[in-house]
């Protein structure tokens, strides 16, 4: 496939997944307290890391879908090491990714990639929390009138209401905080899908330097953990260690181009360098780690390599021309903000400094106005004097 038809597959593949994390989202933002995601997650120790690697472990997203469900835990309050956390367990596994792997790179895989995808998490939350010790915390509601009105309407809303304004912040105010780095994303994993042959990721082998062109190549890949599974697969059939297949799998989910983006927008330079050397580091240990347990068991790869099917089913399709469609609104939308807006409020500041001149130079004249009018009404009340004098002495 050429660029563009990579770039429109990799957004069908993602499309439905984006969809159901936009959506994951708006419930997250409307349904659950804030206050609660606050006190599970706020706290900067190993619980909240804990508890954000585990939560995030067996949910169904990508690293596509993570993206706006991460950014939703932040702004409820979480602190920077558990959003880390759940960040990188939520799409390095998942329930969907653990069955497609018991049934295309078998049980071993199925068994290490979840532990090794939970400890990539803790370890990359807790090297957040050490290394980007600036958490400012998320304000949290007063105990205020106006907080206590406030919660009493929100809890006075319809389930209608509530879906409605999950959707709106889902689809709308998420996706027009990620939109640009989503394109950044597609478009250099396309690039890379691309233009990177596959016979230059198995020409190393194993050991350290197999494992570290895998996570050259898998850092800037937009890819989720279920499409990478059949790629680690051919890796695997082609000569590349397990603990190498491994490695590329925790970090083409974990890292990409718009996860880097968001890290870095959300959590920091600090947080983002702290996020890449925690997923890296834990990569290569756990890859490492395979590598040994293989080596010592005798372990022999069996699997399956699922091929790659040039039919997209219909409901792919019909996700993809949605997430383009709103992708392309938000995208449209901040450059009408930031550009057109502007020109139409410098062009209201001109027309409100006309009329202010206009009324000035109206208002200047009429009180230049003023004493010809004293005069003139001055001048006919002396006529209208004489012409009384004469009358009466004509009488």
């Amino acid at each position: 496939m050429n660029f563009l038809q990579q770039f429109w597959f990799l957004i069908l593949e993602s499309a439905p997944w984006l969809l159901a994390g936009y959506l994951l989202a708006g419930i997250i933002h409307e349904l659950i307290p804030a206050k609660w995601i606050h006190q599970q997650l706020a706290p900067r120790g190993l619980a909240s890391v804990v508890k954000g690697a585990l939560i995030g472990a067996p949910l169904p997203l990508c690293s596509c879908g993570v993206i706006p469900a991460a950014v939703a835990i932040r702004k409820a309050g979480a602190s920077k090491g558990s959003s880390a956390s759940f960040l990188v367990a939520t799409p390095e596994t998942g329930v969907d990714s653990v069955a497609f792997s018991y049934a295309v790179l078998g049980p071993l895989f199925a068994i290490a990639r979840p532990i090794a995808a939970i400890f990539s998490a803790i370890t990359t939350g807790l090297l957040v929390n050490q290394l980007d010790k600036e958490d400012t915390p998320v304000e949290q509601p007063t105990a205020s009138c106006c907080a206590s009105k406030k919660t009493a309407s929100d809890e006075q809303k319809s389930v209608g209401e509530k879906l409605s304004a999950a959707l709106r912040y889902g689809y709308f105010t998420m996706i027009g905080d990620t939109a640009i780095w989503l394109l950044i994303g597609f478009i250099a994993a396309a690039a890379v899908t691309t233009w990177v042959p596959q016979s230059f990721f198995t020409q190393w082998g194993d050991g350290l330097l197999a494992m570290l062109i895998m996570i050259v190549i898998g850092l800037p890949m937009y890819i989720c953990a279920t499409a990478s599974t059949p790629i680690a697969a051919s890796f695997l059939f082609a000569g590349i260690s397990p603990g190498a297949a491994l490695v590329f799998m925790l970090t083409g989910p974990a890292t990409n181009v718009a996860t880097m983006g968001i890290v870095k927008q959300h959590l920091g330079q600090r947080s983002l360098f702290a996020y890449l050397a925690g997923v890296i580091g834990a990569a290569l240990f756990c890859g490492y780690l395979l590598d040994f347990f293989v080596a010592s068991s005798g372990w022999q790869f069996q699997g399956l390599v699922a091929e790659q099917h040039e039919h997209v089913s219909a409901w792919r399709f019909v996700a993809g021309i949605i997430l383009s469609a709103l992708v392309l609104n938000c995208l449209l939308r901040n450059v009408w903000k930031k550009y057109l807006g502007k020109k139409n409020l410098v062009n209201k500041h001109l027309e409100k400094a006309t009329t202010q001149t206009d009324t000035k130079i109206e208002e200047k004249n009429e009180e230049a106005a003023k004493p010809c009018c004293a005069a003139s009404a001055q001048q006919k009340s002396c006529c209208d004097s004489k012409d009384a004098m004469n009358t009466l002495a004509k009488s």
